[in-house]
């Protein structure tokens, strides 16, 4: 990576914790480790405290949505014994928004910005005869979360890379 820099050619920069504008908890965690990872890895600036760096790149999580999959009527699986015509969601897809910025430090003005956006599927908890009103809550919480900082490597990884390109 000897021909990336940071935009204005600067040597120093810090990251604070991402905003997290969703209902959400956590994700802005994996989405700023992601980006200090990616800048630590290509060593295309020292990473540093706010105080003393040129540029800092901040990072806001805009949105996070939960969207089913497909899904299959209850009677067509054997076994299941829920009302007539109910639909059981095989799989959601998660779908999450994200805004980065380059910001100078000496006037606070932005040098850079950029939208990402990125996309993962997870298979839905199964509702079994011993629950047949609940699904597996830790399941579902342990798959979005996998999931959202799968999401956050790859988003992040991205924005590190056009952040760094052609300066």
């Amino acid at each position: 990576m000897a021909n990336r820099s940071l935009p204005g050619g600067y040597k120093y920069l810090s990251i604070p914790v991402f905003k997290n504008l969703t209902q959400e908890t956590g994700p802005e965690v994996g989405f700023t480790n992601a980006i200090i990872k990616e800048f630590e890895r290509s060593e295309v600036a020292k990473m540093t405290s706010e105080n003393l760096s040129d540029v800092k790149i901040l990072g806001v999580i805009t949105s996070i949505q939960y969207l089913p999959g497909t899904g299959i009527k209850a009677e067509e699986q054997q076994g299941v014994y829920l009302p007539k015509g109910t639909v059981i969601a095989n799989d959601y897809r998660i779908r999450v928004s994200v805004r980065v910025s380059v910001v100078r430090q000496a006037d606070n003005s932005e040098i850079w910005s950029g939208t990402f956006s990125g996309e993962r599927t997870y298979v839905a908890p199964k509702i079994t005869l011993a629950g047949v009103n609940s699904a597996n809550p830790l399941y579902n919480l342990s798959a979005r979360r996998q999931n959202i900082d799968s999401v956050a490597n790859d988003m992040m990884a991205e924005a590190h890379d056009r952040i760094t390109e052609n300066f």
